[in-house]
């Protein structure tokens, strides 16, 4: 694999990632997980207005984002949250951060001269 090509399969990697974390529910999912500690779907969703079925397709895109994780637990699966994968899209965005407060710096310096 070429260097461009491992930039844009990394580019693929966050952007689904990304795609992941903008649904509300999604969020709030990863919330609980993050709080709770590993949950089954059951608990996940005692308190909610959404079906067992609805919950487990956001556990799915969640999953497929590589942000959560399943384990089986006699007869139940328990969801749990995947650090590795959340570091590597914050890391993702401080970077955006750092080129994005360059670019004003820049821009600021170009204004004021």
């Amino acid at each position: 694999m070429s260097p461009a090509e491992g930039q844009l399969a990394r580019l693929h990697a966050d952007a689904v990632v990304f795609a992941a974390l903008g649904d509300e529910t999604r969020l709030a999912i990863l919330a609980r997980l993050s709080t709770e500690g590993p949950l089954s779907i059951k608990r996940l969703t005692a308190d909610a207005e959404m079906t067992r079925q609805a919950v487990t397709k956001h556990l799915e895109v969640l999953a497929e984002a590589g942000v959560v994780r399943d384990a089986k637990k006699g007869r139940e699966r328990l969801w749990e949250l995947e650090p590795a994968r959340l570091a590597d899209a914050r890391e993702r965005l401080d970077r955006i951060s750092a080129q994005w407060d360059g670019a004003i710096g820049r821009l600021r310096d170009f204004v004021e001269r």
